[in-house]
């Protein structure tokens, strides 16, 4: 259980790391003007949860331990549902309506689409 918990708390370090990384470069990349980053680092995450779903559930079901580290520990520092909260919250108090609309529909259906395309792609594997 010790080994369990070290290897989480390794994930959720190098998955916070992975997050900041991507949604800076994006988000630098992008503008200030929209959310590009935290939309990168969820849509991605979308991704890699369907995948490691895929691989750790479907095709190689042994691997419960694995399956915990990259979900909860990995996925679960590198999304970051509060901050799509917050800066939904920031485009509504601003009055860029549009703009939160978007954000909105944009994350759940490219998050929601994603997932299913990685536990496609695992099942390919």
């Amino acid at each position: 259980m010790t080994h369990k918990i070290i290897y989480i708390a390794l994930a959720g370090g190098v998955g916070a790391l992975a997050r900041y990384g991507l949604s800076g470069l994006v988000q630098r990349l992008a503008g200030s003007a929209f959310p590009w980053g935290t939309f990168a680092v969820n849509a991605t995450g979308c991704l890699l949860f369907g995948l490691a779903w895929a691989l750790t559930v479907e095709r190689f079901p042994g691997s419960g331990e694995l399956r915990i580290v990259l979900l909860v520990g990995f996925l679960g520092a590198f999304t970051t549902f509060s901050t799509f909260m917050a800066e939904s919250g920031q485009l509504l108090a601003a009055g860029q309506y549009w703009h939160l609309m978007g954000n909105i529909i944009l994350q759940n259906v490219a998050g929601l689409a994603l997932f299913f395309l990685g536990l496609a792609l695992g099942r390919l594997i």
